[in-house]
């Protein structure tokens, strides 16, 4: 389709001058508005008014401008249609073959510091929408452009053919309808926000393409990567990668699961994962106590798994990890001894992310066939618990620490999830069996002797006494878990009877 006239409103000015300057050598008619105007006048490129086209002002701030038969006429009607011809030429209203338009914005808006709800609304777009669905709908004969990104296609095939393409024009529209539907999804976010609507009729949420990827869990599944518009909690879409090839599928949702974990701690703390599972956590009064301990609890799994620390990566903690093959490095920074270390390996990613930033409690989307799931992300922790000890025997202040070690891990572990922890590190880790005491008895062979005088955490509480049964034969002095079974007296009894003591939460944390 040719062009001959276009409406031009846009808050994005970027590249704006340089297409206005294309379509005006191409003999294209340029309609626009308020701040667009002026800027295609003050370059000296031919402008009419949107005023001057439908024969009103502009009113009440701008909010009515482009709402009216003579735009919406010429971007609607069929040009075959003898009916739309005729009330085109009755009306007196030119058929109008390109819009570019980009909306209010809102997204930017919102995510100020301060904005008060009066400018989120103000900064609704209305008349931009409107006429972005009108040219989009009828793009059989209109060309419409939402993002400056394709201003050089439009152009080229305009220097080229001196048309667009059907091709260009149905993808432009498709385009423009994603556009349109994010932009509303928002809105409709943050006012489903504003009224503390917690699970309304319809659930619709936006995502921003951030990369693609090579391949998905297997090289024969395609996939990319997604980032929602507005973050308020710690997110590896907002890393920012130092060194390393680009991230696979199972990379991001590795790191996303020790950035779960290393989020729990506020002294020193080292995550290692594989398969979204941790295979050793080590805290310490340096990032390098951290580390060793972290190493120490698994030497074998961690080999090629993600690494996430709490601070910043030093020359000597960098030296250690280098020693061993690891995909993924996350820290909040690392020194500059410690980057030359480092990027000395190829295939290691460096990731970089500001651990300060994002406290939010976000909202966990799991998909299902033909449908989702959505809860609240499981921050509960063991301040906001009611602790009982049902047990004669009461923590020492060690088990106390190695108690809460646990307890922060086992809720991040796939349920039935079991996990021994002493002397700030993990020893043992159960994960993802079909009965609880089979979680435990993997957890207690890989800690071997260092079972001995550790405190076991569970996500769930004990339906029989077996599991403490399993931790009293190899040595285990301390147990933390829910509790609120039928048979928690046999639990209870059973402690007892084996000098435990035993702590119950109240707080399940399954993970499935």
């Amino acid at each position: 389709m040719t062009i001959k006239r276009a409406l031009i409103s846009v808050s994005n000015k970027e590249g704006l001058l340089h297409f206005a300057e294309k379509l005006a050598h191409h003999g294209v008619e340029i309609i626009s508005t308020g701040g667009t105007k002026k800027a295609l006048q003050d370059a000296g490129i031919p402008v009419i008014g949107i005023s001057e086209v439908i024969g009103f002002p502009e009113i009440m701030d701008g909010r009515v401008k482009t709402l009216h038969p003579k735009i919406h006429g010429g971007l609607l009607a069929v040009r075959d249609n003898e009916t739309h011809q005729t009330a085109m030429q009755e009306n007196e209203i030119s058929p109008i073959d390109l819009v570019v338009v980009n909306l209010y914005p809102f997204k930017e808006t919102i995510a100020k510091e301060g904005t008060t709800f009066a400018d989120a609304i103000e900064n609704i777009d209305i008349g931009g929408p409107s006429m972005l669905r009108s040219a989009a709908k009828n793009h059989a004969y209109v060309t419409v452009v939402v993002d400056p990104a394709d201003y050089e296609t439009v152009a080229d095939e305009l220097d080229g053919a001196g048309a667009v393409s059907e091709e260009t024009r149905r993808r432009l529209a498709a385009k423009t309808f994603r556009h349109t539907a994010a932009y509303d999804a928002l809105i409709a976010e943050y006012l489903t926000a504003a009224v503390e609507e917690e699970h309304p009729e319809s659930y619709t949420v936006t995502y921003e393409k951030k990369q693609d990827l090579r391949y998905g869990e297997n090289p024969h599944q395609k996939a990319a990567f997604y980032s929602t518009p507005l973050k308020n909690t710690l997110s590896l879409t907002d890393a920012e990668q130092l060194h390393g090839k680009e991230l696979s599928y199972n990379n991001i949702n590795d790191a996303d699961a020790a950035l779960s974990i290393v989020k729990e701690f506020v002294d020193s703390a080292v995550v290692a994962v594989k398969h979204m599972n941790p295979c050793g956590v080590g805290t310490g009064s340096t990032i390098l106590e951290a580390y060793t301990r972290a190493f120490e609890a698994d030497p074998v799994s961690i080999f090629g798994g993600i690494i996430a620390a709490n601070t910043e990566i030093d020359e000597e903690t960098a030296q250690k990890l280098s020693e061993i093959f690891l995909e993924i490095i996350i820290a909040p920074s690392f020194t500059v001894k410690a980057l030359e270390i480092l990027t000395k390996k190829k295939n290691i990613r460096l990731l970089k992310l500001d651990f300060t930033e994002g406290k939010g409690i976000a909202k966990k989307i799991t998909t299902v066939s033909g449908g989702m799931l959505v809860q609240e992300e499981d921050v509960f922790g063991l301040d906001d618990a009611n602790v009982t000890i049902p047990t004669k025997r009461q923590p020492t202040e060690q088990e106390w620490k190695d108690l809460k070690l646990a307890w922060k891990v086992v809720k991040h572990v796939k349920s039935n999830a079991i996990v021994l922890a002493k002397n700030e590190m993990t020893v043992g880790v159960g994960a993802g069996q079909m009965n609880r005491v089979g979680a435990a008895k993997i957890a207690i062979e890989q800690a071997g002797e260092r079972a001995k005088g550790s405190a076991l955490g569970s996500d769930a509480f004990f339906p029989m006494d077996d599991t403490v049964e399993a931790a009293a034969r190899a040595g285990v002095t301390a147990i933390i878990q829910p509790g609120g079974s039928i048979k928690d007296e046999d639990s209870i009894k059973k402690a007892d009877e084996h000098g435990i003591t035993m702590v119950f939460t109240g707080v399940r944390h399954f993970k499935h």
